[in-house]
């Protein structure tokens, strides 16, 4: 189904009431307390907090996690069997009530994750500046983008700067930082007549909540409604939680730091189909973006 970090099945059994999702994790990404801390809180999410996420199936010993052997890959990988869950990723064409949704089940996630008790091996990614964009940040170095001159990276590390220095006076108190999906986005959303389901939890970590209304524009930010999409998304996030007029006034900055990670991602994830897609364009239109963003910024 998909080659990402991860290569995703779908496990189709005739004898089966519905299909399974079976993922094999990619090597060096996720420990196994890493992924046991995933699995840990989607199961949390849906039992405490309502929200229809998939549940990882227990194998014949009793596991929800596999580690297996590959002989001809030499190493040995995670691997999580789900339960599928059914829906569909909300039209492209009418965007404004999934936004709007997609705010409103971010805060329902940020509130669960503030009173979250993690268990003892909780380990996951850390979304700061150093993990997000640093040069030994989660997803590689962004300067190994296709399509970077010295001018152009002039431009962005002027742009991480100012970042740098945004992100240092708006804070990490437990008000603004803890555990995000980090790829909140509506690819990773399931529709039904009932309820809105999130999928993908692979890059689940702590960082900024804003982080995830960034996550939510990823790929988009060049579009001319760009603001009313934001704008639905907060009124969503405020239906459910609090947003102050400071943190709403802030979302830029977050926007430029998703748009740098994903850069990096593309620079060290040149072989998947979707750096193949976005390569070149996307290094240009971040360029832009920062040049944008550093007029609107000065200081």
């Amino acid at each position: 189904m998909n080659l990402s970090e991860n290569a995703t099945y779908r496990i189709d059994d005739p004898h089966a009431a519905a299909p399974l999702i079976l993922r094999v994790h990619r090597t060096g990404y996720h420990s196994l307390d890493a992924v046991r801390s995933e699995l840990a809180w989607m199961k949390a999410l849906k039992e405490e907090a309502g929200i229809n996420t998939p549940q990882a199936l227990q194998a014949r010993d009793g596991q929800l996690i596999q580690i297996v052997d590959s002989p001809a890959l030499h190493e040995q990988r995670l691997v999580v069997m789900f339960a599928f869950i059914a829906g569909h990723e909300p039209l492209a064409d009418a965007l404004l009530e999934p936004f709007t949704q997609l705010g409103a089940l971010a805060a329902r996630m940020h509130q669960h994750a503030r009173c979250w008790v993690r268990p003892a091996y909780f380990e996951r990614l850390d979304w700061d500046f150093e993990g997000a964009v640093g040069r030994r940040g989660n997803w590689g170095d962004w300067r190994d983008a296709p399509g970077l001159d010295a001018a152009a990276v002039d431009v962005l590390e002027q742009l991480l700067d100012r970042l740098s220095m945004r992100l240092e006076r708006f804070g990490m108190d437990d008000t603004r930082f803890g555990l995000i999906h980090a790829d909140l986005r509506l690819a990773n959303l399931l529709v039904t007549e009932h309820d809105i389901r999130v999928i993908d939890f692979d890059d689940a970590g702590l960082g900024w909540y804003l982080y995830d209304v960034a996550s939510a524009v990823s790929f988009m930010e060049e579009r001319e409604d760009l603001g009313t999409l934001i704008a639905a998304w907060v009124a969503g996030y405020r239906s459910v939680a609090d947003l102050s007029r400071q943190e709403e006034a802030e979302i830029p900055t977050f926007l430029m730091l998703r748009r740098m990670a994903i850069l990096a991602w593309i620079g060290s994830h040149a072989d998947t189909d979707l750096a193949q897609e976005l390569g070149l364009p996307y290094a240009q239109g971040s360029l832009r973006l920062a040049q944008r963003y550093l007029a609107m910024f000065p200081h």
